[in-house]
């Protein structure tokens, strides 16, 4: 029990950390938003790094639930592509705004913890 619990609380730093990394605040009139990922982006080379740092933060907490080598294979993909492409001066820029890494790493992990405690019940 104290790894569902354990799980849980993970789950929710990432939560929190996928939120405000890509969806803390909307464009007002317009369905998208954003967070500190695309305000860290605007900071040429270091913003994109520093964004990539706290990506890589999240995969370790992915780490510690248990999850598979391939799964953080995927999660640092993401990361990858999201600090690669956000490097690009502009483009990179608009890129942010509808490629959210850490929501995708977020989602990735919660439908491992969720198909492994589905076969632990079973």
């Amino acid at each position: 029990m104290s790894k569902t619990i354990d799980h849980a609380k993970q789950l929710q730093r990432l939560q929190r950390l996928a939120r405000l990394m890509d969806t803390a605040w909307g464009i007002p009139f317009t369905r998208l938003r954003f967070g500190m990922d695309s305000v860290l982006g605007l900071v040429p080379g270091a913003g994109d790094a520093i964004g990539f740092g706290i990506s890589a933060y999240a995969i370790i907490l992915a780490h510690r639930t248990g999850a598979p080598p391939a799964l953080l294979v995927k999660m640092l993909a993401n990361a990858a592509i999201d600090a690669g492409v956000g490097s690009i001066p502009v483009a990179g820029d608009v890129f942010d705004l509808f490629f959210k890494a850490n929501t995708r790493n977020l989602k990735l992990l919660s439908e491992f913890l969720e198909k492994s405690e589905k076969a632990q019940r079973s």
